[in-house]
């Protein structure tokens, strides 16, 4: 049997790091992504081919779908998990960094896509999977920019199912809750560069406080036997 491709973006910790951990485990032939290669050291030693990508860099995306085609002449699965939480008040958060969420978590996703389709589409078969979030189906006060950007992965998600059934070729969403990872951490950075107006200090201290007291459920990896809290599964996403 041939073996199949996955390309995995944002595999440098956390839910990316995971994925092309299990992809490697059912004997998939896996090119883990992230911005830093060094980050990778890990995967390229359980197999994985790893490679640097910043995903707002079109020229990157294309040459690492190119080198993926070269090598397998495949793409099964591409995962778009590379992404950072923009978190604070709407006001207070700079149009600039709101341009920059969008372009990670919505433009990077539409990049990869768009460069994976073509082979997709000729083969007749291949799923996109989108991790999103729990944000992406709920709005909250001080992340309504993350929130956005994940709305309109959805949205955007939601379309393309429908473009490309003809073809074969599916597209999925992930849209999990508090996971345990380091993505909290950037999102604190994120936070605290902020120019504060001053007028939503409330939003900023049940932030602190919840970071304070209340931890992610940890569930990478997942224990055998149990199903992980407070995480959505593998979905669909919202079929029209």
């Amino acid at each position: 049997m041939t073996e199949k491709t996955a390309l995995v973006t944002g595999c440098s910790s956390g839910i990316g790091r995971a994925t092309a951990e299990a992809f490697r485990e059912e004997e998939w032939t896996v090119y883990a992504t992230a911005r830093d290669g060094d980050d990778l050291s890990a995967l390229a030693e359980v197999g994985c081919e790893t490679a640097a990508l910043d995903v707002t860099d079109d020229e990157a995306v294309t040459a690492v779908v190119d080198r993926v085609v070269d090598d397998s002449d495949r793409i099964d699965c591409l995962v778009n998990n590379a992404g950072y939480g923009q978190f604070g008040p709407v006001e207070d958060v700079p149009t600039e960094r709101v341009r920059d969420q969008f372009d990670t978590n919505v433009y990077g996703p539409h990049r990869l896509a768009r460069a994976v389709l073509p082979h997709m589409r000729d083969r007749g078969r291949g799923t996109i999977v989108n991790v999103s979030s729990a944000a992406g189906r709920f709005a909250t006060p001080a992340k309504g920019v993350y929130a956005g950007s994940k709305f309109a992965l959805e949205a955007m998600t939601d379309a393309l199912r429908a473009e490309i059934a003809d073809y074969g070729v599916d597209i999925v969403v992930v849209a999990p809750g508090p996971v345990n990872t380091e993505f909290e951490d950037r999102a604190a950075d994120e936070l605290a560069g902020l120019d504060r107006s001053g007028a939503y200090e409330t939003f900023y201290d049940l932030d602190r406080r919840r970071r304070g007291f209340v931890r992610p459920v940890r569930t990478l990896p997942r224990r055998a036997g149990r199903q992980p809290r407070r995480v959505r599964p593998l979905s669909a996403g919202r079929r029209p």
